[in-house]
């Protein structure tokens, strides 16, 4: 296969896996109860542990009013608590509820499992290179973002 088809049908794949990780999101956003939106938020709050509500909105790209929102729908729905921070106590602190840990490990857990299982058949030097890819990918994509935002 030439050079110029194989990229093409790299392009194909990454499409069809952002594509795939998609429909496992909406699953798991179902799963929850919640959109997409706080199911991003609900990610971003349990891989910081907890977080600020400020600095939820700045990972999480949105206004201060749209994440007091999403904070106030997601602690209602019981997947989020929040609480005043001891150290300055205008600031609310967000973490995840142990129910909400619990259904995100049920769901995420297997498919962790499953990826590395993916990985373990290949070399250190094909890891490497899939790790390199895949870094330089996610630059773009966060350029592209800004990008589109800035329009």
């Amino acid at each position: 296969m030439s050079k110029q088809l194989l990229v093409t049908e790299a392009a194909h794949a990454a499409s069809d896996f952002g594509a795939a990780n998609d429909v496992v999101d909406e699953a798991a956003a179902a799963a929850f109860g919640v959109n997409r939106t706080d199911l991003r938020i609900i990610g971003l709050v349990a891989a910081a542990g907890a977080l600020t509500a400020g600095r939820l909105a700045t990972e999480a790209n949105l206004s201060p009013a749209a994440t007091t929102t999403a904070i106030q729908r997601l602690t209602r729905a019981g997947h989020l608590t929040r609480r005043t921070d001891a150290d300055d106590r205008r600031r609310a602190v967000v973490e995840l509820t142990p129910g909400a840990a619990e259904l995100l490990e049920e769901i995420y857990a297997p498919i962790e499992r499953a990826g590395r299982a993916i990985l373990e058949d290949y070399a250190p030097e094909q890891l490497a290179l899939v790790i390199e890819v895949l870094r330089k990918g996610e630059r773009m994509q966060r350029a592209e973002a800004a990008r589109i935002r800035a329009r």
